[in-house]
């Protein structure tokens, strides 16, 4: 559902510069804001959705959210002009809200602490294992001019990213249980040790941090230091996912290379597949030690680094090396912060708290886009674009630092290796 939900979010970008940008006459900031308008309606109901999630369920919500956006996905087959495109984008914000902080509350449903980082690990694999399969596949579509009624490439992969949206929808409504009690396919053995083990760790975290209420989430400077956290990475992750097959498109002008649209796709991918391999082996050392500040700020303080590295490389390859360590760090860093929200949020503290603290950070999915596009038309060129994104991942960086020093003498930050086992 994950992959599904970021190659459709995603699928703007293999399409801009593939001939939608030409078709609406978009400059780099429309195409920018247009990238971003998505968070805006997301952001607006990401609260409220997951509060519905708690109260009727992730097997409804979920399944809800994932046919709606692909019914809106499939849409954008037929936009004419910029306007119907940000207008659709929007409505797709709007569908998709809580998706993400909603599988995210799903999986702490199911896994005890101590195993929380190896599972949201594999659950994250699904960002960049989309852009090592879905840019080719997105390329391939694309190259498939007038296959389909005539359409442009462009609308053909926008059409065949969109279905499988709506298909596995209608499949999570049947496969999906909501909580251990409900799973037929554990025996009663496995499902009353995982429930007993659950309750336990939740009593834990409510013993410790009883004050912490649905209300009070808003006012808790630990959720904020989170929600900035989070903004410095998705801030960055996007930059990334939005622009890159642009700068990807800028080398044929700037090195005189040639690339048809399937090469370009493949090049679009090399990046995530060793930030795929990168995120399973860091969040794996994270499980063994449990979390530690450094298994976030570190790989967060390195891609503040290599961003612009990247634009002074002089060769493609070095260009697409230097993002590839970009790409690592900030898949690397964003599972181990994805741990810490419900370590010391429960029940409808912890959706409202996991879905504010993405809320804010996917403010950011809004600000790279648009401001990188905008920054673009500026000054003419991705320099201060990627300077601006090496900030945000070294403000992520110190936050982090700062979040965990002040844990260890006011009210603790509870670590995965100290959680509650069964």
């Amino acid at each position: 559902m994950f992959f599904i939900n970021y190659l459709d979010r995603t699928a703007i970008s293999f399409a801009g510069s593939n001939g939608m940008n030409d078709d609406l006459a978009l400059s780099a900031a429309q195409f920018g804001f247009a990238s971003g308008v998505f968070f805006i309606g997301y952001i607006l109901l990401e609260v409220p959705s997951n509060l519905a999630l708690h109260r009727f369920g992730a097997r409804r919500w979920l399944s809800r959210i994932m046919v709606s956006w692909g019914i809106v996905a499939l849409l954008f087959t037929w936009i004419q002009d910029s306007t119907q495109l940000y207008v659709l984008r929007f409505i797709l914000g709007v569908a998709e809200a809580g998706f993400f902080p909603g599988a995210i509350l799903f999986l702490s449903l199911w896994v005890p602490a101590r195993w929380r980082p190896r599972i949201i690990s594999l659950f994250f694999l699904a960002q960049p294992l989309t852009t090592v399969i879905g840019a080719p596949l997105a390329g391939a579509l694309i190259s498939q001019h007038g296959l389909f009624f005539g359409l442009e490439g462009w609308r053909f992969m926008f059409f065949g990213v969109a279905i499988p949206a709506i298909i596995v929808g209608i499949i999570a409504w049947f496969y999906l249980d909501d909580r251990p009690a409900d799973a037929k396919w554990l025996t009663r053995e496995e499902s009353t040790w995982l429930t007993g083990a659950l309750q336990k760790e939740r009593a834990t975290t409510e013993a410790a941090h009883p004050h912490i209420g649905v209300g009070a989430v808003f006012r808790n400077g630990r959720v904020w230091t989170l929600a900035f956290i989070i903004f410095g990475l998705i801030y960055g992750m996007y930059s990334l996912a939005f622009f890159l097959p642009s700068i990807i498109e800028g080398f044929q002008e700037q090195y005189g290379t040639t690339f048809d649209v399937f090469q370009k796709g493949l090049i679009t991918a090399i990046p995530y597949l060793p930030a795929a391999i990168a995120l399973y082996f860091w969040c794996k050392d994270a499980t063994r030690r449990g979390v530690r500040v450094w298994h976030i700020a570190v790989p967060a303080v390195i891609g503040a680094i290599s961003v612009p590295f990247a634009l002074f490389a002089g060769s493609p390859a070095a260009t697409i090396f230097a993002i590839t360590i970009t790409a690592m760090c900030i898949f690397s860093a964003m599972p181990n912060f994805w741990t810490l929200p419900t370590q010391f949020l429960t029940g409808a503290a912890a959706a409202a708290g996991v879905a504010l603290i993405n809320t804010v950070g996917n403010v950011a999915g809004f600000s790279a886009g648009y401001v990188t596009g905008w920054l673009h038309d500026l000054t003419g060129g991705y320099v201060v674009p990627m300077f601006v994104v090496g900030a945000m991942l070294l403000m992520s960086s110190i936050l982090t630092v700062v979040i965990f020093r002040i844990g260890r003498t006011q009210n603790p930050l509870p670590t995965t290796e100290n959680a509650p086992s069964a």
